[in-house]
């Protein structure tokens, strides 16, 4: 893979967004296949000798078959560079996935046929509507049973709020699944995926089971004659404002529909965009080169013990071996090795423009939320920190590796894999986490990468704030009166460890002149 830099506007950077399960890692592998990236896709499920899925990478994403760590895959199609980024569909997860929406200039979200839009799909289309990120809709596995096409329609605009501008129409579902009709150029696409060579218009093709007797495909053709009197027609200033969005289906599984949405990101995705920043805005046009980490991944190559930062270019120009400061901090960084992406194969990366996404490989230097820039101190926002649902206390069984524990809970909470909190009195570590399954993934992470047997034992405290202190004089007080209460994250920044929402109601009552914040964005200040 080699990446030639032509400009910014030739970058398409989109993420993958769906509830567990729905399809969206398998969409991935077949968006590369389509585009030549690769020349044969893996499955999921795949077992013995056939390959695995490029984007899971990590030996704990196989074992159990869903995405827990976010993947991104650099590749080249019609003329564009594509940045594509894999996300975590799990819950438990999420994290990760809001601060990767954080890269991203569009998202591709994909909805199962069956069921139709999902809890954690509502979640991350939320993110996605904050920061106005417009969506294309894949509707997938419509080669099984699904739901009728205008009730999966109407749930979108109903539950999202978002106008729906169907790009394709499916004739029948399931083993009724006859194909798909290319509502755009007026074409049949076939189970095989393959459209037709003539195109005579969405009429005469639906004119072919005018007098069919089959109920699922004749119930496809009249949703379909409402569809074409009622549906808006796409819009691209209206999907760019993220109030509509163009709805494909197909199945990932067997690659059809895939090619076509593929084409769709090509024509419809927007090129990089403005980045929110202190004290200004980041224009992508700007000469000074600027990035932000989103992202730190540690044990890529479980050999090398290596950590790399993903960095999402924000203006100019990033050339190998340049200097940035890291505006945190102070310190400059030579970028010596920046590196694209696929999955975890990488390639090193001469110059990269606004839109890309390129790895630095560091030792500790950077961490999520970090701003680099070769011109005036900016800081890149809205990278978010989420106050943890889950907290439990962090038991070492072998005092001698008191410091391999902190190395690893640092590398792992710089992931997003967990946060870490300090006791202000005492010692030992509290984590904090989403869902359980990160609980359950950090002892398995801190015993086969760093060697430190852990165990995670129950906490007296539910969540915790982080206390922004507008006041010294009223936070002194406030830590006296809750001294075991009182911890750091690993910024330094106070935090409130709370046995109960009670408990913070009546804090935040007792002492005005403070904020118990339940989200903070990532390397700031609270």
């Amino acid at each position: 893979m080699s990446l030639e830099s032509t400009g910014y506007k030739s970058r398409r950077t989109f993420a993958i967004i769906s509830h567990p399960d729905a399809g969206k890692t398998t969409l991935t592998e077949k968006l590369l296949l389509n585009s030549g990236a690769i020349h044969l896709a893996g499955e999921v499920k795949e077992r013995g000798e056939r390959r695995r899925t490029r984007s899971d990478w990590m030996e704990i994403e196989q074992k159990r078959g869903i995405s827990i760590t976010s993947s991104v895959m650099t590749f080249e199609h019609d003329g564009l560079t594509l940045n594509l980024l894999d996300t975590p569909g799990h819950a438990d997860f999420s994290e990760d996935t809001y601060r990767t929406l954080t890269a991203v200039d569009s998202a591709i979200m994909v909805i199962d046929a069956a069921k139709g839009i999902e809890a954690q799909t509502r979640k991350l289309f939320e993110v996605c509507r904050l920061r106005d990120i417009p969506i294309i809709t894949f509707v997938n596995k419509i080669d099984r049973e699904a739901r009728d096409t205008l009730e999966i329609l109407d749930e979108i605009m109903e539950t999202l709020a978002l106008d729906t501008a169907p790009m394709m129409w499916p004739v029948g579902a399931g083993v009724d699944f006859n194909g798909l009709i290319d509502l755009e150029h007026g074409r049949f696409i076939s189970t095989e995926g393959k459209p037709e060579a003539e195109a005579p218009g969405v009429e005469a093709l639906a004119g072919r089971w005018a007098d069919t007797q089959n109920q699922q495909i004749a119930a496809s053709m009249e949703g379909l004659e409402l569809a074409n009197g009622s549906l808006p027609k796409f819009d691209q200033s209206a999907f760019e404002e993220g109030t509509l969005t163009p709805v494909y289906f197909g199945s990932a599984l067997k690659s059809i529909g895939v090619r076509e949405l593929l084409e769709a990101v090509c024509r419809f995705a927007p090129e990089p965009r403005t980045q929110p920043a202190r004290p200004e805005p980041v224009d992508p046009a700007m000469a000074a080169c600027t990035g932000f980490v989103f992202k730190v991944q540690a044990n890529m190559d479980p050999n090398h013990r290596d950590r790399v930062a993903f960095v999402r270019v924000a203006s100019g120009t990033l050339k190998r071996g340049m200097r940035l400061k890291n505006v945190r901090t102070g310190k400059d960084l030579k970028v010596a090795n920046p590196m694209f992406f696929f999955a975890r194969e990488r390639e090193l990366a001469d110059e990269a423009v606004a839109g890309d996404v390129v790895g630095i490989p560091n030792h500790g230097t950077l961490s999520v939320g970090d701003t680099l820039t070769d011109g005036p101190d900016v800081t890149v926002t809205g990278i978010p920190n989420f106050a943890p649902e889950l907290l439990r206390r962090v038991h070492l069984s072998d005092a001698s590796k008191t410091k391999q524990l902190a190395k690893a809970l640092n590398d792992l909470a710089e992931e997003g894999v967990v946060q870490v909190f300090k006791p202000t009195l005492g010692s030992g570590y509290y984590v904090g986490a989403v869902g359980p399954l990160q609980l359950e993934v950090l002892p398995s992470r801190a015993a086969a990468e760093y060697s430190v047997p852990i165990r995670i034992e129950p906490a007296q405290y539910v969540t915790a704030r982080w206390v922004r202190v507008n006041d010294k004089a009223q936070f002194d007080k406030f830590a006296a009166l809750h001294r075991l209460n009182i911890a750091e994250d690993r910024y330094g920044d106070p935090v409130f460890l709370a046995p109960s929402q009670w408990e913070i109601d009546r804090c935040a009552k007792d002492f005005p002149l403070l904020d118990f914040m339940a989200t903070k964005d990532r390397g700031l200040a609270a």
